[in-house]
């Protein structure tokens, strides 16, 4: 799942969905500043929240400096991915 991440955002959620040319992607901020990765793991707990799987379960695979970011879901299915990224759409 490709996600593109704002750090100190004001809130912890989720804005929705956007495309570009390489397809859907979800739009998120979090709370935390983008030091010492912790960005990212406020962006794991954020995800996996809303999926409905443990935190362990969400990492972020790609894209660990970049806005941009591709995260891996454990046991989900390229289908789960795609009804949840449906659900901000």
């Amino acid at each position: 799942m490709r996600v593109r991440l704002t750090p100190s955002g004001g809130a912890d959620r989720i804005d929705g969905a956007a495309s570009d040319e390489t397809g859907l992607y979800l739009k998120a901020r979090v709370r935390v500043a983008p030091e010492n990765n912790e960005a990212n793991r406020a962006l794991e707990a954020l995800i996996a929240k809303a999926f409905g799987v443990a935190k362990s379960k969400v990492s972020v695979s790609r894209g660990g400096t970049s806005r941009m970011k591709t995260l891996d879901i454990e046991s989900a299915t390229d289908a789960d991915v795609a009804a949840f990224v449906a659900r901000f759409t």
